[in-house]
């Protein structure tokens, strides 16, 4: 099962990649890719869908960011030895702990956006994960 938002941005809508490649309309079954859904008795419930029965999605829409409602994004800096070195600043002892605005998640064909007047771009990928359950 692969989930999906698809659309416009800010107006993106759930769907579902079935098992040919085919992109389904899941709005009528759940509001978003988010929250409840990815608990796991809101997965359990999309796993029991009968996909070919899903609409299928006219045309080739734009992929948005895989979850919706993003209320904080926590993230890691300097994590691995590689990217301290060609930073050129030491392996830091403890974590670097910070947040990134929600608005920085995109789809994964979606424009990288530039600061006005910024000279240069730090190349890398941040990979997100869902915590399904309270965290503290």
């Amino acid at each position: 099962m692969k989930l999906v938002r698809y659309g416009a941005p800010g107006r993106e809508k759930p769907g579902m990649i079935d098992k040919d490649g085919k992109l389904r309309d899941l709005s009528k079954v759940v509001d978003d890719i988010a929250g409840e859904t990815l608990s796991p008795a809101g997965l359990a419930k999309l796993k029991k869908l009968k996909t070919e029965k899903l609409p299928l999605v006219k045309g080739k829409p734009r992929l948005g960011p895989c979850v919706g409602k993003v209320g904080n994004f926590i993230a890691i800096g300097l994590n691995y030895s590689d990217h301290a070195a060609e930073a050129g600043m030491a392996i830091p002892k403890e974590p670097i702990i910070f947040n990134k605005a929600p608005s920085c998640i995109c789809g994964p064909n979606d424009d990288t956006i530039i600061p006005r007047d910024s000279t240069k771009l730090d190349w890398e990928c941040e990979l997100g994960i869902v915590i399904g359950r309270r965290a503290r």
